[in-house]
């Protein structure tokens, strides 16, 4: 009878389970239609503080951006690479005597995105208060 119950729950928070997925889903394709042409890239809450961080900095280090994001090195590294390949930042590796040195820079381009990007959500913020 015990297990018929724990069989009966655990099915029951597996269905449970796929409707939040679904509600997510539609989550999702709404803020899609809520603000079309925002730059994914760039809107990634990592990667947006990434930009910001460098857009007010004429570079940082790895060990900086690390400390400033407050994130560990998998997943400043995953998200800075996006970026760099995106050609919004780039990646300048020296040494400093015998250890390695990595630093960010924002490029024009990764400046002009971060600037549409926020003059989108101006105009985004600025419809939602009129409604």
């Amino acid at each position: 009878m015990a297990r018929h119950s724990a069989l009966k729950n655990s099915t029951q928070k597996k269905r449970e389970g796929s409707d939040l997925q679904g509600v997510r889903n539609t989550r999702d394709h709404s803020e899609r239609h809520l603000a079309p042409g925002l730059d994914r890239l760039i809107h990634e809450r990592m990667r947006l503080g990434i930009v910001s961080a460098l857009a007010a900095n004429e570079s940082l280090t790895f060990k900086d951006l690390k400390s400033l994001m407050n994130t560990t090195d998998g997943n400043l590294s995953v998200h800075a690479r996006k970026l760099e390949e995106g050609g919004y930042i780039v990646c300048i590796k020296s040494f400093e005597g015998r250890l390695p040195k990595t630093e960010y820079k924002l490029t024009a381009a990764g400046r002009g995105a971060l600037e549409n990007y926020l003059s989108h959500m101006e105009t985004i913020i600025e419809q939602m208060r009129r409604s």
